[in-house]
């Protein structure tokens, strides 16, 4: 069935159970699993006086998410190899969350995602948006959601 399953992580409690669950279903169908963790893209901010934050703040910002990414990335890799499943990881820093998810899967040759839904209630999905409903809409494998 599957061979190749994405499993994007945000660090979150409900994150790190779809990552045990998501390794199982990988064990149990003979699938390697790719990690995955989406840098958050920093817009430009100015402050008070109108300044833009500084290159060199930017790029500590950055290499701070990309170890914070890696420490979640590690959590997949330690599951996987519990299980005995091949594993990879891939760390980007994708403009739009779910872009960087359905990128990730095809760079990758994945052939389902299996996310997390942080179990947002109607009006906060509608106010905030859902980064699992936007997958789900874009995808072009087969998304498995994880509650």
């Amino acid at each position: 069935m599957f061979k190749n399953i994405l499993i994007p992580t945000d660090g979150s409690e409900v994150s790190r159970r779809a990552i045990k669950a998501g390794v199982r279903l990988a064990q149990s169908l003979g699938a390697k699993v790719t990690g995955y963790y989406a840098i958050p893209f920093l817009h430009p901010s100015t402050f008070g006086d109108g300044e833009l934050m500084n290159k060199e703040m930017v790029t500590k910002l950055d290499r701070l998410a990309r170890t914070t990414g890696q420490k979640y990335l590690d959590e997949i890799a330690e599951a996987a190899k519990e299980a005995g499943v091949e594993y990879a990881g891939l760390i980007t820093k994708p403009a739009i969350t779910y872009e960087g998810i359905t990128d990730a899967a095809k760079k990758r040759r994945c052939d389902a995602i299996f996310i997390a839904s942080r179990g947002r209630s109607e009006i906060k999905k509608l106010l905030l948006g859902s980064v699992t409903q936007k997958v789900l809409s874009h995808s072009r494998v087969p998304v498995i959601v994880y509650r």
